[in-house]
C-alpha cells in the first residue's frame, strides 16, 4: 500500500482523504482489510478507492494487475481521470517524466490522452477533451456500440516519452 499511496499522491497529485478499516468478511483468523480513499481533483472531485487485505487465505492468491492478470493487453481495463486544461496536462506529463515513469501520449482526434503504469500493474491516462463532439458523433455512437461490426476507425500514431534520468 505504500507504493500505491506514493503513487497515486506524489505521481498522480491525489489527495488521501479517507481510510477506513473493516473486518474482512468470512476469515476465521481476525482478517481485516483498509479501504483507502484519493479525491482526483479539487475541489471536491470524484474519488478512486483501493483495498488493502489484511487475510491469510488470501496470501500470494491475488494479482492486482486488472488486464494482464486476466490475460488481456494492458490497456485494455484502465483508470482514465481528466485532464481540464492544457496547463493541468502538460504539468502532468511532465510531472509522469520526472517520477521516472515512460509516458505513452495519444492523440484521439476529439481528445489526447497520456498513459503510464501505476505500482500495481494497472494503466493509468490522464484525458483532455480538446472539442464538442459533434451532432454526428453523438448520434452515431449508440449504432457503433451495438454494431456488431462497426467501421474501424485508422490507428493514429503514439509517441514515447522515456523517462527523466533522475540523479
Amino acid at each position: 500500500m505504500a507504493a500505491t499511496h506514493r503513487f497515486y499522491t506524489q505521481v498522480m497529485g491525489f489527495r488521501l482523504v479517507k481510510v477506513m478499516a473493516v473486518p474482512y468478511e468470512g476469515s476465521r483468523d481476525g482478517g481485516w482489510a483498509r479501504h483507502a480513499f484519493y479525491q482526483t481533483s479539487e475541489p471536491e472531485g470524484p474519488l478512486v478507492a483501493f483495498w488493502d487485505p489484511h487475510e491469510a487465505t488470501l496470501e500470494g492468491r491475488f494479482r492486482t494487475d486488472l488486464s494482464t492478470g486476466l490475460g488481456l493487453p494492458v490497456w485494455m481495463n484502465h483508470l482514465a481521470f481528466d485532464a481540464p486544461t492544457t496547463e493541468f496536462y502538460g504539468q502532468t506529463l511532465a510531472r509522469w517524466l520526472s517520477h521516472g515513469l515512460e509516458v505513452t501520449e495519444a492523440d484521439h482526434d476529439f481528445c489526447r490522452s497520456i498513459y503510464a503504469m501505476d505500482p500495481n500493474g494497472i494503466l493509468v491516462e490522464f484525458c483532455q477533451t480538446l472539442r464538442p463532439f459533434s451532432a454526428e458523433e453523438v448520434a452515431g455512437a449508440e449504432r457503433s456500440l451495438f454494431d456488431p461490426m462497426p467501421p474501424l476507425d485508422l490507428p493514429r500514431p503514439v509517441i514515447v516519452h522515456r523517462p527523466q534520468v533522475r540523479s
